[in-house]
């Protein structure tokens, strides 16, 4: 059952400001300055969801902001799996469904947020895509997941990775907000976020200039042209060596090496042959190449590969130098491993 949606955000949402822009809120109220620290307080380390919770706060004060949405989301759905990841389907102020995940390890809580409801990129392979796009997230409609399971959980968040529903980087003023917010308000270091890209002509670059220490993680997928045209439409208007160039310029501008997303599918890009012209493609390369075996969706027939294709291929590219890992698939009972987010509650 969907609960009561908040009412519609018609003023600027609280959730996501700075210290600074939450004083500025308190003097338009006629409040003292002191108030602003308190409010900074509750949303960021105790999740109040409404300024009624705030205790601190006047009584009166707090009434006569009862109708006051500050930004968060309902939990409208959650699927837990077997290793403990959750899935979220959160409901925003304008009744539109996007997902987060929450994913426990012995020493982290990583948490991985959606950028758009939808995703204009359509990756073959990917759930999101198939679903078409709706709009970009908001600054607070982004920090808001991370608030929502670090709740749920009881834990404190360490970790973020951009790489849930949407392309971060067709959204980079709402993203690189809520970046600031996490870092700053929640006080998780950039060193600990992710954001992931299929890759926007002059994107890249543009992130560069920001000197984030956030960490970039291209998805690549395939070690040709051809092959990701198959995969990823939009690579038709953008070349692999023009997006490799732009990683370059990215890796001396800021110093940091580029973690590039590669999808493993079985007989298809997954041969010695792809792991040795993506290895060509990386020489010298400030870099670390993240491979993912294929996690289904209903949609399409691609498979996983088998564990001695995957070895194969991660030789390959060790024994040219080029740092590999591979990523274990987590969430996969709850529909929330990589490539499976959708805003479905039944994942079909």
């Amino acid at each position: 059952m969907i609960q009561q949606i908040e009412p519609s955000v018609t003023h600027k949402p609280l959730v996501g400001a700075s210290l600074t822009e939450l004083t500025d809120w308190v003097q338009e109220h006629q409040q003292p300055t002191y108030r602003s620290q308190q409010l900074h307080q509750w949303i960021y380390q105790k999740g109040a969801r409404s300024l009624t919770e705030i205790s601190v706060f006047p009584k009166q004060w707090r009434e006569n902001l009862a109708d006051y949405a500050i930004g968060r989301s309902k939990i409208h759905y959650e699927a837990k799996a077997v290793d403990g990841t959750i899935k979220f389907l959160l409901q925003l102020s304008d009744g539109q469904i996007v997902e987060a995940v929450g994913i426990p390890t012995e020493k982290r809580l990583t948490v991985c947020v959606s950028s758009q409801v939808g995703c204009p990129m359509a990756c073959d392979f990917c759930a999101t895509g198939k679903g078409g796009f709706t709009r970009n997230l908001e600054r607070h409609e982004i920090v808001d997941q991370v608030l929502t399971v670090q709740e749920v959980f009881q834990q404190r968040v360490s970790n973020v990775v951009f790489m849930g529903m949407g392309e971060p980087l067709l959204n980079s003023d709402n993203v690189l907000g809520a970046v600031k917010s996490i870092n700053e308000d929640i006080g998780i270091g950039q060193r600990l976020i992710t954001i992931s890209t299929v890759g926007i002509p002059g994107r890249i670059q543009r992130l560069a200039e920001y000197h984030l220490q956030a960490t970039l993680a291209v998805s690549l997928h395939a070690s040709n042209q051809a092959l990701r045209e198959q995969l990823i439409p939009s690579a038709r208007q953008y070349p692999l060596t023009a997006l490799l160039d732009e990683c370059r310029e990215y890796v001396k501008i800021t110093g940091r090496r580029v973690t590039f997303e590669y999808i493993l599918l079985a007989g298809l890009n997954d041969c010695e042959e792809h792991a040795i012209e993506l290895a060509d493609h990386l020489r010298g390369f400030q870099s670390h190449v993240n491979l993912i075996p294929y996690n289904p969706i209903s949609e399409v027939d691609y498979q996983k590969p088998d564990q001695r294709r995957i070895q194969t291929f991660v030789n390959a590219l060790k024994n040219r130098h080029v740092a590999v890992s591979v990523r274990r698939p987590r969430g996969l009972e709850a529909d929330a491993a990589c490539g499976q987010l959708r805003a479905s509650k039944t994942g079909g």
